[in-house]
């Protein structure tokens, strides 16, 4: 049966398409009288109504767009968790994870319900009240001891008793950021929330309660450590690993684990550009991003490459890599890996090893740096703190051991 209407010609050309007419341009942005204009600046609005615009895209009879303007499709919210996930380190992430979990277990134990969005700001008072220490060095807390036993019990939290006012602080942080992430004000920035922990802080410092930091891995403790690494694909290694993170100006852990051969390349020992790091986010390129690696440290970096070019491994991707049983190389190392070798390496030292922390080659380099007189900008640079305070707090703990005035009662040296 034909499908053309009964009067149509099968044999007939059909006429040909009308061509659409090139669109009229728009001459001027149309700008609303009254209303939004009356704010504005009489010589933007002059600006606006003369901007030439380039003439409509739109074809004629276009369907009607489907993007709302004011709202985000699946697709660019995909891109945007995409990015949000590729620019943020993991150690962020499994922090701000392990905060949450936490704040929604207290949160049952203590009101007998699921949290609900928003927090208020009564709760998170009642929460660092809950944590923080009632009398600093006694040990003491709010939170009831049945409900303490049963989240160290859980795996919720780590040992019975209060928490560090770093950590407080941190979940904190991460209530706050939950609330923004879904358009709430925070309860965190509630005033008297604000006062009160101010107030605990004052109230420690008074005290003299201090922050658990960990002891400086200066250059005497490292070669300790470095003396303990044999002659084995897992010594060179470790060996290679300390001394690295050590004279590219303390790293982190997580630096240490991300460097990559992509940025490492050969000119009087090694160069290695931090492209990345909790400092510069950017990724553009800056002079101080260029790390000198020479000496006993390019020694020991090369001596690692040497194990890992006699077992067929390609100079790409991640330079520190897992050795196996056997000392076979494996894969990437991960930033907790890094701080158990720093650990392990301390304890074959006879050092304490609750004393000491990844962070220690860190802290480590600014002390030595302070205490062998290097400029406070050349430190910075090699170390890539942005707080001045916060290095010079680290330099100037390793100068004042040469300082005279600390001395005084000493015989003076004739």
């Amino acid at each position: 049966m034909s499908m053309l209407p009964p009067s149509a010609d099968p044999l007939a050309v059909p006429p040909a398409t009308p061509p659409v007419p090139p669109p009229a341009p728009r001459t001027a942005l149309a700008v609303p009288a009254g209303g939004a204009t009356a704010t504005l600046a009489a010589s933007a609005v002059a600006f606006a109504s003369s901007l030439a615009l380039p003439p409509t895209l739109l074809p004629a009879g276009a369907p009607a767009a489907t993007l709302d303007p004011q709202r985000l499709d699946e697709k660019a919210l995909a891109a945007i968790a995409h990015f949000h996930q590729a620019g943020e380190s993991e150690n962020t992430r499994r922090s701000y994870r392990q905060a949450l979990r936490y704040w929604f277990a207290w949160f049952e134990l203590r009101y007998g319900r699921d949290l609900a969005l928003p927090v208020h700001p009564a709760t998170v008072a009642q929460f660092v009240v809950d944590h923080a220490e009632t009398r600093p060095a006694a040990r003491d807390q709010q939170l009831p001891a049945g409900q303490d036993e049963r989240l160290v019990a859980a795996g919720i939290k780590a040992a019975r008793g209060p928490l560090a006012l770093s950590t407080i602080v941190l979940r904190l942080a991460a209530l706050a950021r939950l609330h923004r992430d879904q358009q709430l004000e925070a309860p965190t920035e509630d005033p008297a929330v604000r006062r009160l922990l101010r107030n605990v802080r004052s109230a420690h410092a008074k005290a003299g309660a201090a922050p658990n930091q960990k002891a400086a891995l200066d250059k005497s403790l490292l070669k300790r450590l470095l003396e303990t690494c044999e002659a084995t694909p897992l010594g060179v290694r470790d060996r290679a690993l300390l001394a690295f993170g050590f004279a590219t100006g303390g790293r982190r852990r997580s630096e240490i684990a991300a460097a990559d051969f992509a940025f490492l390349s050969a000119a009087d020992g090694w160069r290695y550009r931090l492209a990345h790091s909790k400092t510069h986010q950017t990724g553009a390129a800056r002079p101080q991003d260029i790390k000198p690696v020479v000496g006993e440290a390019a020694a020991a970096l090369g001596a690692w490459l040497e194990v890992l070019d006699d077992q067929g491994v390609e100079r790409t991707g991640r330079i520190f890599r897992r050795v196996l049983a056997g000392g076979t190389v494996g894969e990437a190392l991960s930033p907790e890996a890094v701080r158990q070798i720093v650990k392990r390496r301390c304890a074959l030292a006879g050092l304490q090893m609750e004393d000491f922390s990844a962070h220690s080659l860190r802290s480590g380099f600014l002390t030595e740096a302070g205490r062998r007189g290097v400029p406070l900008k050349t430190a910075m640079d090699l170390s890539g703190h942005a707080s001045a305070a916060t290095a010079m707090g680290y330099m100037r703990a390793g100068e004042l051991a040469n300082e005279p005035a600390v001395r005084l009662l000493d015989d003076e040296q004739r």
